[in-house]
């Protein structure tokens, strides 16, 4: 059980990490799109639509690592109070 844990938890700074690297790009992505359109066409602001597009993406990865990262731990938990039950 506790190399599952630990696999567990590896996975999870993993997914941190991978989440942290998406936002450092695209955060570097909307800066020099901005850049390029606001030396190209500064009274049109096209920039915050895939700013925009990508935040969506951005927040759903978000929610995804840090609200349902331990998913696979509960079913865990749950399988072993059920494994428990039956073996009382």
């Amino acid at each position: 059980m506790k190399t599952s844990m630990m696999e567990n938890k590896r996975a999870q700074a993993k997914a941190k990490v991978e989440f942290r690297m998406h936002v450092f790009t695209f955060v570097a992505v909307i800066v020099l799109l901005a850049i390029i359109n606001l030396i190209t066409s500064p009274d049109h602001l096209w920039f915050i639509w895939p700013m925009f597009g990508w935040g969506i993406g951005i927040v759903v990865h978000a929610i995804t690592v840090y609200f349902f990262s331990g998913e696979t731990s509960l079913k865990e938990r749950m399988i072993e109070n059920e494994m428990n039950k039956h073996d009382v």
